[in-house]
């Protein structure tokens, strides 16, 4: 009964976040946006003390419930463990606790999560090694299935579906994608829990309180008959059945109860567990150091935490079935551009964990991972797809870290996350080739305007109206750098 509760969250949660992983309309949002918020590490960074003291408070009752059912990447390893289990027949087995790789990968996470490093940061945790997966991998599947449906519906009369451009937003986080995929299932086929335990920084925190936890599977090693079954089920590798004793590392243990419904005797269940002895002295011991020095660096770090080009060639385009029309390409910002509902670029990606919840819902094709090493995989925007409409407030809506935060449409207006600059040398007005002005015709905020210089007219921008939404770049019929271009602000600003 306990494995069914468990099996059928799971799936509820694991199909909730890949739905809203996948929908870049962001109808879905209202309705499930509250899962994304609900993982570790976005509410770490958002300092979203309610959900902290939640998940574990949640561990400290229950066990680590959260890495069985909450995580998605967790529930991705049951599905592949769940293949390993029903195709092949193989049994896992007891292995012992790496500790070194364990809290040594986990001290990097923290030291890294600290100092900034985010490129660490993104690739250990665990949400967002699954956001870009599904972002990466599987959106581009989703999206034409809609633009098939789409194309059937148009025949039918029918506008219930819309096309959606398909395109590969950076290589370098694909790699990281497919690599991340390669790994993990690899790793949950032949060793279950493997990544969970020995790897994952989230799955490793919670480990320190899990320990500790009011229910537990425990065993009665008066009925135990050394069968071995329970530690053949146990995809966490974490039950030791021996003839001097029998244990279970709680540590370890991610609650998926397959131990308990595998036991003949039933002499194994789920049940409470304060004051009850465990069959390793010396297991326990280890556990509450572990325990105390844990929780007080995760606190620690949490405290401190409060202060490409893109490589898809576009189709070809022509001009009047004449002239090929070369696609756009982004021009080399010396300051990177972020989202308006992000303070400061520094904050922005001190917060962003790189799930790619933002750029898989952006309407406007804005977001796209950044393959800059210092920001590798965190979103940055470029206008060679579209521009961020002053209408459009979806990512703010989405972030579960903090990073952007939740403005109106009113207030976006008034944030300046970059500033236009006029290449004298490509601009068509300045150089006499064409009557254009494209970019003062395309400005929301008015910035750009005409002035009269000789014989001619050129366009120059007003930088304190320039909100940098990039509607003149995108607009800027120069190929294939345009001829106005949008740098990025360190610190943003609404008045």
């Amino acid at each position: 009964m306990l494995k069914k509760l468990r099996v059928t969250f799971a799936v509820i949660f694991w199909l909730g976040i890949t739905l809203l992983l996948l929908d870049f309309t962001g109808t879905l949002h209202a309705y499930l946006g509250w899962m994304a918020k609900l993982q570790f590490l976005p509410a770490v960074l958002a300092l979203n003390l309610g959900v902290i003291v939640g998940l574990i408070l949640l561990t400290l009752v229950f066990g680590r419930v959260y890495c069985s059912v909450i995580c998605p990447l967790g529930v991705f390893q049951d599905g592949i463990s769940w293949l390993r289990a029903h195709k092949n027949k193989k049994a896992f087995q007891y292995r012992k606790e790496n500790k070194w790789l364990r809290y040594g990968v986990w001290a990097l996470f923290v030291i890294a999560l600290v100092a900034g490093v985010h490129v660490i940061v993104s690739l250990l945790a665990p949400y967002s090694a699954y956001g870009r997966m599904v972002q990466n991998l599987l959106q581009p599947l989703y999206i034409w299935g809609n633009n098939l449906l789409a194309g059937l519906a148009e025949r039918a009369g029918s506008y219930a579906f819309y096309q959606k451009e398909v395109w590969l937003r950076g290589v370098p986080t694909f790699v990281v994608a497919v690599v991340t995929l390669v790994v993990i299932a690899i790793l949950a086929y032949k060793g279950g829990r493997t990544y969970c335990n020995d790897i994952c920084p989230v799955g490793t925190t919670l480990s320190f309180f899990s320990r500790f936890a009011m229910f537990r599977p425990m065993i009665d090693a008066s009925q135990c008959v050394r069968c071995h079954t329970c530690e053949r089920q146990c995809k966490a590798g974490c039950i030791s059945i021996t003839k001097e004793e029998v244990s279970i590392d709680h540590s370890r243990c991610v609650d998926c109860f397959n131990c308990i419904d595998s036991c003949p005797k039933g002499g194994l269940k789920y049940r409470f567990a304060w004051g009850k002895k465990d069959s390793s002295p010396a297991a326990q011991n280890s556990g509450r150091r572990a325990f105390m020095t844990g929780a007080a660096v995760a606190v620690g770090a949490a405290a401190l935490k409060g202060v490409e080009a893109r490589a898809q060639e576009a189709a070809k385009k022509v001009d009047g079935g004449f002239a090929e029309v070369l696609p756009k390409q982004a021009p080399q910002r010396d300051i990177p551009i972020t989202p308006p509902g992000s303070k400061s670029v520094k904050d922005f990606y001190q917060h962003c964990t790189a799930c790619q919840l933002c750029v898989a819902e952006c309407p406007n094709n804005v977001l796209r991972p950044s393959g800059r090493l210092e920001n590798l995989m965190q979103p940055e925007m470029g206008y060679e797809k579209g521009f961020c409409r002053p209408e459009c407030t979806r990512c703010s809506e989405l972030c579960p870290a903090g990073a952007i935060r939740k403005i109106s449409r009113e207030e976006k207006t008034q944030y300046h996350i970059g500033y236009a600059h006029v290449n004298t040398e490509l601009c068509l007005m300045a150089t006499g080739k064409s009557a254009c002005g494209k970019c003062v015709q395309a400005c929301p905020s008015g910035a750009v305007v005409l002035i009269k210089d000789g014989d001619t007219r050129r366009p120059v921008v007003a930088e304190e109206i320039c909100t940098g939404c990039g509607a003149c770049e995108y607009l800027c019929p120069v190929r294939p750098i345009s001829a106005i271009t949008v740098n990025g602000m360190y610190n943003h600003y609404n008045d």
